[in-house]
């Protein structure tokens, strides 16, 4: 099966090109509506035919792809940083800094934080732009994502500091941050960049759930969550196989990056 990583990548590659490039490749704006043909079937103009309003479904859906595969890797990367910082330096210093910083980890992982995160969107203006709603939506996702990555890398951090070479360093006389930048940080990377490509899918199904809920992004920019809302309804979907495509393309993307994920954490 070691081809299925370099397919995964390379389905995600050319998904994400086809997402930068949706400005080209749709044919219409993913506001306009072609108000003479609302519901209309799959046809050569419309490839996947148009919603209730008229708007282009498979220009809905580049947009749609873009707004997720740019800004949840964004909220994983912000994660992954909240992480390194909070549990690398609790795994560093060691003693009561890092029972104490692990305690708030393990109260904010009590925590629900998807009720949490659904709380303070929905108290959030409804008048907000699409652009700033979906902004806040993964900056929210990835301030609030860091507490379980968080706990692995104060377990590596702890390692590292009682290994050999950070003796040695030590007693060579180097410093706290020297000690931090030069030795630490790069054996945590391999950590970090698996945390990363956990967080991101994590991501894309939470704004969906998001989305599902009408607390995601703001119409009428789509989103995956805007996206599969318009599968709740068993009447619409009856005799319309092409409206699974949105899904069926959410569900390939989200078991690439599970296959990526899976190739970064094998031993090399």
């Amino acid at each position: 099966m070691k081809w299925a990583p370099t397919l995964a990548v390379s389905l995600l590659a050319l998904t994400a090109a086809a997402c930068v490039l949706a400005d080209v490749i749709a044919p219409a704006s993913y506001t306009h509506q072609f108000r003479a043909e609302p519901d209309a079937a799959p046809s050569r103009q419309h490839l996947l035919g148009t919603d209730d309003l008229g708007r282009d479904r498979f220009s809905r859906l580049l947009y749609g792809t873009r707004v997720s595969l740019l800004l949840a890797p964004a909220a994983a990367l912000l994660s992954s940083l909240l992480a390194a910082l909070i549990g690398g330096t609790a795994g560093f210093r060691g003693g009561r800094v890092e029972k104490i910083v692990m305690s708030g980890t393990d109260l904010f992982l009590s925590l629900p934080w998807l009720f949490l995160l659904i709380t303070v969107r929905a108290l959030m203006p409804l008048n907000v732009s699409p652009i700033v709603s979906a902004a806040i939506t993964f900056l929210l996702l990835g301030c609030l994502g860091w507490a379980a990555a968080a706990r692995v890398v104060c377990a590596d951090a702890r390692s590292l500091r009682n290994s050999d070479f950070i003796l040695l360093a030590r007693a060579s006389g180097s410093s706290g941050l020297r000690l931090l930048w030069r030795h630490m940080v790069p054996n945590l990377l391999p950590v970090l960049l698996a945390q990363f490509w956990i967080s991101v899918p994590a991501f894309i199904l939470t704004e969906a759930n998001l989305g599902m809920l009408g607390l995601g992004v703001a119409e009428p920019l789509p989103s995956w969550g805007s996206l599969l809302r318009e599968m709740q309804s068993y009447p619409s979907l009856a005799g319309n196989p092409w409206r699974f495509i949105p899904l069926l393309l959410f569900i390939v993307l989200v078991s690439c990056f599970q296959l990526v994920m899976v190739q970064e954490e094998l031993p090399a």
